[in-house]
């Protein structure tokens, strides 16, 4: 069972983002589980946008700082 999503590092998020896209090009998915493959990945792009905003977010706030 797949972790959730918080409790991921965006590393580990990323990672496992990329598995799932490579599985569904390299067509190794079933359809059976392709529609849980994209709700997971659906979340992990979510999660990794979020992220990348808040650490954008938290930078810019340490620049002010510092001008």
């Amino acid at each position: 069972m797949p972790k959730e999503v918080k409790e991921l590092s965006y590393e580990s998020a990323f990672a496992e983002l990329r598995d799932i896209a490579s599985a569904i090009e390299n067509e190794t998915v079933t359809v059976d589980v392709l529609a849980d493959k994209v709700k997971r990945a659906s979340e992990l792009i979510s999660y990794c946008q979020a992220k990348l905003r808040n650490t954008e977010t938290e930078i810019n706030a340490i620049i002010k700082k510092l001008e």
